[in-house]
């Protein structure tokens, strides 16, 4: 690599500002596909989400609801390149889950994270545990998806000094 190469990473413990919030951008449109795969690739046979006839007729949603799972997932993986790429020791967990309002086909998950805490590990040098709250809306900007999620990030490997 050249003094020229700019390499795509997560940011480091020391750069993570509590109260930043991070818009990740592009958004990512649901589609029929991803729920019937990402479904049935986990297992899941609930009908709300693979039988269009059954779904159709249950209230209050009328129509199949993209499955949960998949928004908490897209919902993190979206936050990877700008937050923990490269970075990121282990996930350490989730809190908070919840799913105000469902996600259709059609519709355009948009995420943002917060860092709302962050604290060097006391058992791990060089390394530190950062809480982050991810929101996702859709294209209406209503709220469709929130977590709590903890993280373990490497400290900056010159200590700092850069």
């Amino acid at each position: 690599m050249s003094a020229h190469d700019i390499v795509q990473r997560g940011l480091y413990f020391e750069e993570f500002d509590v109260d930043a919030r991070y818009l990740h951008r592009p958004g990512r449109t649901a589609t029929e596909a991803d729920n019937v795969l990402f479904t049935t690739l986990t297992m899941n046979t609930q009908a709300l989400h693979l039988d269009a006839a059954f779904a159709d007729a249950q209230q209050p949603f009328g129509a199949r609801l993209i499955n949960s799972m998949w928004t908490l997932s897209t919902m993190v993986g979206a936050s990877v390149a700008q937050l923990t790429q490269g970075t990121l020791v282990a996930q350490l967990g989730f809190g908070d889950v919840a799913f105000p309002h469902p996600l259709y086909a059609g519709d355009t998950l948009y995420t943002e994270s917060m860092i709302t805490e962050k604290r060097l590990s006391a058992s791990r040098p060089g390394q530190g545990i950062v809480t982050i709250a991810h929101t996702g809306r859709n294209q209406d900007e209503t709220v469709v998806a929130t977590a709590t999620r903890s993280v373990l990030v490497r400290c900056l490997p010159d200590g700092g000094d850069r």
